[in-house]
């Protein structure tokens, strides 16, 4: 029998007026976009999270601290890549990738292909093992008034 590990992420990031938006590995015409270090990536961001918890390696602040310069403003895909690396080297490829971005604008379901085909090949799998959908919160809270976007990732791995 396959050992199997179930790991989740979440991230949460503010808007701003004038910086770019990019979700899942794709540049998204908004007005608006994540304030972060990096590139603001939330729904990467998560995904990291989901991978580095289901092998107990903490979080991706440990591994890619906001104080280092050596982020600022990195593509969040080599971070994906690097925590792929990580799951790689401890024995352990990804079976399958589910995500659920959070944000009231811009409309998400235009992308969601091309984050699929974005994803996929850093995971090593194929766009039929890769889930992203989206929603709003209805106008509610941070994210329903536009100050922000979240994203949850749930990842299955495999040995």
């Amino acid at each position: 029998m396959t050992d199997l590990r179930i790991g989740n992420g979440y991230d949460i990031h503010a808007l701003a007026e004038g910086l770019p938006l990019v979700l899942g590995g794709v540049k998204i015409p908004h007005t608006k976009g994540c304030v972060a270090h990096s590139d603001g990536d939330v729904l990467l961001h998560a995904l990291c999270d989901a991978l580095l918890g289901a092998l107990a390696l903490g979080d991706i602040g440990q591994h890619f601290p906001d104080t280092s310069e050596a982020y600022r403003g990195i593509d969040s895909r080599r971070l994906l890549e690097q925590v792929v690396a990580m799951v790689h080297e401890a024995g352990w490829y990804v079976v399958n990738a589910d995500m659920t971005l959070l944000a009231q604008k811009p409309k998400i379901a235009p992308y969601v292909v091309q984050m699929r085909e974005t994803i996929a090949p850093l995971l090593g799998v194929g766009i039929d093992c890769v889930s992203v959908k989206a929603t709003t919160t209805e106008k509610l809270g941070p994210i329903g008034r536009e100050e922000g976007i979240s994203a949850y990732a749930v990842v299955l791995l495999g040995r």
